[in-house]
Parts: C-alpha cells; structure tokens; sequence
C-alpha cells in the first residue's frame, strides 16, 4: 500500500470530520451553542432541544453525510493512488475520531451517532440500513436517543460480520462501535439512574 496517499485520505477524512454541523448550523441560524445547554453535546438531539426541528435536522444530516462522504470518496478515488481496503477502513476510523475529537472545535465534538450511520451506508447499504433499523426501533419504543445508540453500537459489529466476514472494515466497525459506546458512558450511568432525558425533552439533561 502506498503508505504517503494513504496517509493524505486519512489526514482529509479526519478534517471532514472535524466540520461540527451542531455548531455550524447553530451558528447559521442564530440558535445557542450547543454545547452551551442541555447535555452539552453538539449533536442533533441536543440541538432538538431548542425546538428548532429543521436545525436538528440539518444537523443529523451534515453529520451524516460527512461520514458517508469521506468513506465513499475514500473507496472511490483511494485505490487509485494504490491504497487498499485497509487504508479506506482508516478513512473511516478516522472521518468518526474527526467528529468526536475535532481540530476546529477545540478536540470538543459530539458523540458520533448520525456520523456513524453515514460511515456504515457508505461501507455497505445493507450494513447502515440494519444499523439505523435498529436505532429506530429502540429509539420509537423507549425513546431514549442514547440507548437506541448503544443498541446500534452492540449489533453494528454482528451486521458486519454476517455481511462480510472478516474484511478490513470489520475491525473498524469494531473500533467505532466502542468508541460510541465510550461516549455514552455517563448516559449509561443515567438509564441506570433513571435520569437520562427523552428525545425531544427541552430540560437540562444528559441526552445523546
């Protein structure tokens, strides 16, 4: 593998991923900081909470797309500079490290689901459909934005595995999937509390 071009896609999809649509979008629209109320997590259910549904919205959908573009660009044009499918799996690890520890925002990013959706879409349709499946159900059921992510952190790996086997994208939905977990640490604490806030819920809470 050519380890220099490999290292550029890396480096590109990490700074992809450093764009915060949380941030940006709030900015844009002349909301709070989101990481100024709330759970403090400059994601879409956060942002929600302003009740601004179209800013949320815009924000689940940049932080997805930038994680369904840099791998798809990464799969696309990577190969051709001679990187392998490990270093595309690199691109996504490193587009999701980019959303959750972004350079433009201070190492202050969110928690990676929406980002993950679209890193899972852009490996494997089937692999991002079964994915999001799942957080949708958890999410309609319990509604808990937290807990449907952690579901969909638990069964992303076993998709990937029944899809495909032990590709190089195995390991790094492995990787990403306990990142994401990581993240949720003190909303796994709280669903044991009883005192994580509901999706839509406008108190301050420790939300996804």
């Amino acid at each position: 593998m050519n380890l220099m071009a490999a290292a550029a896609f890396v480096i590109a999809a990490y700074l992809i991923g450093s764009l915060s649509f949380a941030v940006i979008v709030s900015r844009a629209l002349s909301l709070p900081d989101p990481r100024s109320y709330g759970s403090g997590n400059p994601g879409a259910t956060n942002v929600l909470r302003t009740g601004r549904k179209l800013a949320a919205l815009l924000t689940l959908l940049g932080d997805g797309g930038k994680g369904w573009l840099a791998v798809f660009l990464a799969a696309r044009y990577a190969p051709d500079y001679g990187v392998d499918a490990a270093g595309v799996a690199g691109c996504a690890i490193a587009v999701f490290v980019g959303h959750i520890f972004p350079v433009f925002f201070r190492f202050t990013g969110g928690k990676g689901v929406a980002t993950a959706g679209g890193i899972l879409l852009a490996i494997n349709p089937w692999l991002g459909a079964a994915t999001l499946a799942t957080w949708v159900i958890i999410a309609f059921f319990f509604r808990y934005s937290s807990l449907a992510a952690v579901a969909a952190a638990a069964f992303a790996p076993l998709y990937a595995f029944f899809l495909f086997g032990t590709s190089p994208a195995l390991p790094a939905v492995i990787l990403m999937s306990a990142l994401l977990v990581w993240r949720h640490k003190r909303n796994i604490l709280n669903l044991a509390a009883g005192k994580e806030g509901r999706i839509g819920e406008k108190r301050d809470s420790t939300g996804a």
